[in-house]
């Protein structure tokens, strides 16, 4: 099996599959989220990030699969260090704190601890994508959200074009009609 189907099983045997979420279930989001980077030219190690990218919950989705205090070696076994440390980023943002200013400052807060990372342009480039093709994906599935979510994508993405790949920028310029 590839680490891809691996984190698929895993993802099934934490329960993804039987937790609602925007369009369907939770296993359902992550793999069109993964999906979606893939077919936008992310690397393989930002696709799996963006298959496991709420398993420690996120600051919008509280519910996690993984306890992030305990267990992060065992998604770090399944998916590599470099992926699981963006599930953890992505996971453990200060979404408050953190995206307004995010190209300005280019900090990621970390809601667990408090505590503050500044990040490369590379990281930067992979938090953000996740970010935004996450968000995305949100929008086209929760109807309800959308009154809130497509204003709010609208004022942010501009902010961060100067940190997103062109292609995710690009695709949310289009569904944002930017």
């Amino acid at each position: 099996m590839s680490t891809f189907q691996d984190l698929g099983s895993l993802l099934l045997v934490r329960g993804a599959d039987e937790l609602d979420h925007a369009g369907g279930t939770l296993y359902v989001h992550l793999h069109r989220v993964a999906k979606r980077l893939s077919t936008l030219g992310a690397s393989d190690t930002l696709v799996l990030a963006g298959l496991a990218h709420a398993a420690y919950g996120t600051d919008g989705f509280p519910t996690h699969l993984f306890d992030h205090r305990e267990e992060r070696p065992v998604l770090e076994a399944v998916i590599g260090p470099e992926a699981e440390l963006l599930v953890y980023r992505y996971g453990s943002c200060d979404r408050e704190t953190t995206w307004r200013d995010l190209a300005e400052h280019r900090t990621v807060t970390d809601r667990f601890t408090g505590t503050s990372e500044e990040l490369t342009t590379a990281e930067l480039r992979d938090f953000v994508d996740l970010t935004i093709v996450n968000e995305l994906d949100v929008l086209d599935h929760a109807p309800d959200l959308a009154g809130k979510l497509r204003p709010y994508l609208q004022e942010l993405v501009p902010r961060w074009q100067s940190l997103a790949s062109p292609t995710v920028l690009a695709d949310a310029t289009r569904a944002l009609e930017l």
